[in-house]
């Protein structure tokens, strides 16, 4: 008896410290917001704008499961569950889809993604400041470039007839190219584009990471005598590494997702083999077959797949190094 009343005793104790630490932990949060309480109003806007817009719309998905209908709407509609899937997957088109959008997001991960870090790391061994700061100006005019404007230069420079591009091909004894009909084409052309566009911009944060850098490293490398080279791979790379690893558990968090409107814009009729790829897919199933159910379940299935391919590339850069999202 004795053993059971100490018992409930000691259970009371825990219950009561408990109950204390949780009043404690909530009365600090409490103290916390009210102290920044002018900056979650600030943030207060931008609260708002994701839950209505990204994600109260995301009942939308509900009609992945269904055969939706206009008339009837996501409530009234007929369930199918799984069939939207289940048609996407035996779809002539299922593996081609795959193939060019995998391929494309592969090729930009091997050939766009290490040059805004090359450059960054380039621009980094600069020490006049002024050439510096017109380089990474002029680097960064590019992406503020619309979309089809880019395209319509590249169509300008790339046409058979008149086009800089062919015009050096033929003055060199080539025969002209027709680059935006040859599906071969089209990945290159996609790719080198991205590298115009992206180089400057996206070499932004590791600008910022390399000046966070402390100088007194480079200065007892150069005493050491150290050449700039070996400053750059023993100093400038390990310091940024986070950041790369970073930035590239993001980019392979997104292998198949791929922006819809410059294929559109780049993609002929005779380029589809290599040119069509999910995004288009949903825009032309969902938008203009009004396919609203079967579009829908092709992006759940392209979003869950983005987010397991994120997992699986955060608990292996977890395991293998010090830096992961979460």
């Amino acid at each position: 008896m004795e053993v059971a009343n100490l018992h409930r005793a000691e259970q009371f104790t825990v219950k009561n410290k408990t109950d204390g630490s949780l009043k404690s932990r909530f009365k600090n949060l409490m103290i916390q917001i009210y102290k920044t309480r002018y900056l979650q109003l600030l943030a207060l806007p931008g609260l708002v704008y994701f839950i209505i817009f990204q994600y109260i719309p995301m009942y939308g998905i509900l009609m992945a499961f269904q055969n939706y209908k206009i008339r009837n709407g996501i409530w009234g509609s007929e369930w199918v569950w799984f069939d939207q899937f289940i048609k996407f997957f035996k779809h002539p088109y299922f593996f081609r889809l795959i193939r060019n959008t995998v391929l494309i997001n592969v090729y930009q991960i091997i050939f766009v993604f290490p040059i805004p870090i090359i450059f960054a790391l380039l621009l980094n061994e600069i020490k006049n400041k002024f050439y510096k700061r017109f380089v990474q100006t002029v680097s960064y005019l590019p992406h503020f470039i619309s979309l089809p404007a880019i395209i319509g230069m590249m169509v300008m420079m790339l046409s058979p007839n008149g086009g800089m591009v062919n015009n050096i091909i033929q003055a060199l004894g080539g025969e002209p190219i027709y680059f935006l009909t040859e599906p071969g084409w089209f990945r290159p052309l996609y790719i080198i584009s991205d590298i115009w566009t992206s180089t400057g911009w996206s070499a932004i944060i590791y600008i910022a990471a390399l000046s966070n850098v402390n100088q007194e490293l480079y200065e007892s490398a150069t005493i050491d005598g150290a050449k700039r080279w070996q400053k750059m791979i023993h100093i400038s790379v390990p310091a940024i590494s986070p950041t790369i690893i970073i930035m590239l558990l993001l980019n392979i968090g997104k292998l198949l997702s791929l922006g819809a409107e410059k294929v559109l814009l780049l993609q002929t009729p005779l380029t589809y083999e290599t040119s069509e790829v999910i995004s288009t897919f949903v825009y032309q199933r969902g938008l203009v077959y009004s396919e609203y159910s079967f579009s829908t379940a092709v992006s759940v299935f392209n979003s869950v797949i983005n987010i397991m391919l994120l997992y699986i590339a955060n608990t292996i850069a977890r395991k293998l190094t010090e830096t992961s999202l979460w």
